[in-house]
């Protein structure tokens, strides 16, 4: 399931941002990879202890909490804190690979990874390729977002970030251990808050809403882990 959100940063976020990252120093990207991941990941990202990097967090954090599509799309659990990456010149690329089950954060507290995210962070005109790729059971998809534009997608695909060729790219990365484990079941669940949204907008709170709300709701309570 590949979902794009619009818009997720408002205009002043990105604002607040790009201010802070400007100002950002970049380290190796093989901080977080697994031992596969290393041997194709060619980018840099923001070490953990940069001055920037609890305002960048908290900003992220807040617009995931406020958006509803988020919620509905991956029901989170946990959120892995999420972290940020620029491609650019000789450090430019991130070949295929498939993301850690279980990350570790907080000296020992775990997230397992059910949904990735990428969080645009600059403008696509800034930059020649730089495309998320990813493969699912529906084929292969390029992604490249507005700036405050998110992408979510499931942790068990193979995915990469093709070179970047001109300018820099730089995003916002993070996993989430959904409520749901099972991406069908969430899939599901997904559809029908969505079909209920159109149907409160065309008819309202109706007997045959409610009781489609009341299944989504059963359907929640059997399969969320809590």
């Amino acid at each position: 399931m590949l979902i794009k959100i619009d818009d997720l940063l408002s205009h002043n976020e990105m604002t607040q941002a790009s201010a802070l990252l400007a100002r950002a120093a970049w380290s190796s990207g093989l901080a977080t990879a697994g031992p596969q991941a290393a041997r194709v990941k060619n980018n840099q990202q923001l070490a953990d202890d940069a001055p920037q990097f609890p305002a960048l967090r908290r900003l992220v954090l807040a617009a995931l909490d406020r958006s509803a599509l988020f919620f509905s799309a991956t029901l989170p659990r946990k959120i892995l804190p999420p972290f940020f990456n620029r491609y650019t010149g000789r450090t430019n690329v991130y070949g295929f690979h498939v993301d850690n089950a279980v990350r570790q954060y907080d000296g020992g507290h775990l997230v397992r990874a059910d949904i990735s995210a990428t969080l645009f962070l600059n403008d696509p005109a800034d930059y020649d390729g730089g495309e998320l790729i990813v493969e699912d059971t529906f084929g292969t998809h390029a992604v490249k977002l507005a700036a405050g534009s998110l992408v979510i997608y499931p942790s068990s695909s193979i995915h990469a970030v093709s070179p970047v060729t001109r300018g820099e790219r730089i995003a916002c990365f993070m996993f989430i251990q959904s409520m749901v484990r099972d991406v069908g079941q969430r899939r599901i669940l997904y559809d029908m808050d969505m079909a209920l949204l159109r149907l409160r907008q065309d008819f309202g709170e109706i007997d045959a809403v409610i009781r489609l709300t009341a299944t989504y709701h059963n359907l929640l309570r059997q399969w969320a882990e809590l």
